[in-house]
C-alpha cells in the first residue's frame, strides 16, 4: 500500500510538471509589425458627425490587402511617408483651379501602422482643394 502511494504521488508530481512545462509562451505571430488601416472620407468638417462618403481598410505586412482598390501602390506610398501621415499633403497643383466655396471634406487614417497606433486626420474646404492637394496619392484613390 506505502509503494502505490509513493507511485500516484510521483506520479501526480510528473504530470503536473509535464502540464507546467507546456504552457504556451507569448510569442509574436509574425516578424513583421502589424500595419491594418481604415481610411476614410466624410463630408464636414468633423470626421465624427460628418458623414461618411467612403472608406477602405488596407494592410501591408505581411503583404498588402484589404478593400483598398489597390492596396500595393498603398502600402508603398504609406511606406514612403516614414509613418508622419502629414507627408501625404503635396504643395496643391498650381495648375488646376478650385472654386473657393466651403463645403468642408474631412480625411481620416485610423488603426496600427508598423506596431505603432495611428489616428489622423486632416481637412480640406472642399473636394477639389482635397483632389488638389493629394495630387494623385494612391492611399485616398478609392
Amino acid at each position: 500500500m506505502r509503494y502505490r502511494s509513493v507511485a500516484i504521488s510521483s506520479a501526480a508530481a510528473v504530470l503536473c510538471l509535464a502540464g507546467a512545462t507546456g504552457m504556451a509562451e507569448a510569442k509574436p505571430t509574425s516578424l513583421y509589425a502589424p500595419s491594418a488601416m481604415v481610411f476614410s472620407v466624410s463630408q464636414g468638417d468633423d470626421a465624427n458627425a460628418g458623414t461618411v462618403l467612403r472608406a477602405a481598410t488596407l494592410s501591408c505586412m505581411p503583404s498588402a490587402q484589404g478593400t483598398h482598390p489597390d492596396p500595393k501602390a498603398a502600402c508603398t506610398t504609406l511606406n514612403s511617408t516614414g509613418g508622419t501621415f502629414d507627408r501625404l499633403l503635396a504643395a496643391p497643383d498650381t495648375n488646376r483651379a478650385c472654386p473657393m466655396h466651403y463645403a468642408p471634406v474631412t480625411v481620416t487614417a485610423d488603426g496600427v501602422w508598423q506596431g505603432s497606433r495611428v489616428a489622423w486626420k486632416h481637412t480640406f474646404a472642399n473636394s477639389c482643394t482635397m483632389s488638389a492637394t493629394l495630387n494623385g496619392n494612391a492611399v485616398f484613390a478609392f
